[in-house]
């Protein structure tokens, strides 16, 4: 609690006295904050605990500094946050602060949709963002729709309808219907990113780790490259192929 309060008079003081800080809306700390959450996704992703620290830190910032513009205009303040979350936890846990019987983490969630709707929801999705990635919102999707029952029963069901959608994007693919291809591919995707639920796999996680795993390789290869006086202009993709090999080699080694 000590340290909260330091970090509030901290806010307090840099709004009365910052330039910097005095300019700041709600507004313009949007774009800092979602670079911000990147930056710990990042953080999260390397497994880098102290920069897990460090951003979780910057977060906390701005959670209190939208606090404190807000508490100028008599909005609400961080008291209010607070509280507010603190309520919504409350209720929408029934099965630790009420009589709700829960058997399972599918039965929390499952609860948690339902509670959602008599909250005034008009569908289980309203509680999607609009400019979630796309990968990470279909994750979400399949995960709020779940939650009131609509899913699969197995993942060879799941399976069953990657490999159904893969079939119907290589007919297209032949047809050459560029609208119908993409349309398939994306429903490859999103069929794709459901069965990754059924294996315990978060789909944006294992995309940035390949991303992640890519780069360190090409970097390694440029590097092998350079050192023996080649360019990529020079070579062949069986030739760079080599290259690839070999960095590969190297990086499993030091791993």
């Amino acid at each position: 609690m000590k340290a909260f309060e330091r970090l509030l008079n901290i806010m307090d003081e840099l709004r009365e006295k910052c330039p910097w800080d005095q300019k700041q809306t709600i507004q313009s700390l949007r774009y800092l904050t979602i670079e911000e959450l990147y930056e710990l996704s990042d953080a999260i992703i390397d497994n880098d605990m102290q920069e897990v620290k460090k951003e979780l830190g910057d977060i906390l910032l701005h959670i209190v500094f939208y606090s404190r513009i807000a508490s100028e205009k008599n909005y609400f303040d961080i008291e209010d946050v607070i509280n507010s979350i603190c309520e919504k936890l409350i209720h929408r846990h029934p099965h630790i602060y009420g009589d709700t019987k829960v058997g399972n983490e599918y039965d929390v969630k499952k609860n948690w949709e339902k509670l959602k709707l008599k909250e005034g929801k008009k569908s289980v999705l309203e509680g999607v963002p609009k400019s979630l990635p796309a990968l990470v919102k279909a994750y979400r999707i399949q995960e709020k729709v779940r939650g009131v029952g609509f899913d699969w029963d197995n993942k060879k069901q799941v399976w069953d309808k990657v490999l159904e959608e893969i079939e119907e994007l290589k007919v297209e693919v032949l047809n050459g219907d560029q609208k119908k291809i993409e349309s398939e591919f994306g429903d490859v995707i999103f069929a794709l990113t459901n069965y990754s639920r059924f294996i315990n796999v978060n789909p944006e996680d294992a995309i940035e780790k390949a991303n992640k795993k890519f780069m360190k390789r090409f970097k390694v290869m440029e590097k092998l490259l350079k050192d023996e006086g080649l360019n990529f202009d020079q070579m062949n993709l069986e030739e760079m192929d080599v290259y690839w090999n070999k960095a590969k080699n190297i990086i499993n080694t030091l791993e």
